[in-house]
């Protein structure tokens, strides 16, 4: 099944999911997603380069995931966070990013505080 790209058809009116752009699997005889699945903003496909579905991982970056999938486990979600935003950083990996985003906000950071104070 294909692998298609989504993003917002009007950046200033979607969440997070949909400005910065999202995949959806699908079968190729369905007609593209019109809204956003989070937010229910409208949506449109985009023409992506292509991605290769098969990766050769080295062994830190699957030890750095092991790990960080044991923090998550035992409920330790700023550990997680730390590392996977350390190692996102070092190898420029959006997805483990907002991995790392997605358990400072289980660890209970405030991250719309935290961003609107770094800019200011």
């Amino acid at each position: 099944m294909p692998i298609y790209e989504y993003q917002a058809e009007h950046p200033e009116k979607g969440c997070r999911q949909c400005r910065e752009g999202f995949e959806y699997i699908q079968g190729i005889n369905e007609g593209p997603l019109s809204n956003c699945l989070d937010c229910g903003e409208r949506v449109k496909r985009v023409i992506s380069r292509c991605h290769a579905a098969v990766t050769d991982s080295s062994p830190e970056h699957i030890a750095v995931e092991r790990k960080i999938t044991e923090y998550e486990k035992a409920g330790l979600y700023s550990h997680a966070a730390e590392l996977a935003d350390k190692h996102s950083h070092k190898i420029k990996d959006r997805r483990l990013k907002e991995r790392a985003l997605d358990n400072y906000k289980r660890a209970g950071y405030d991250l719309d505080s935290t961003l609107n104070t770094d800019s200011s």
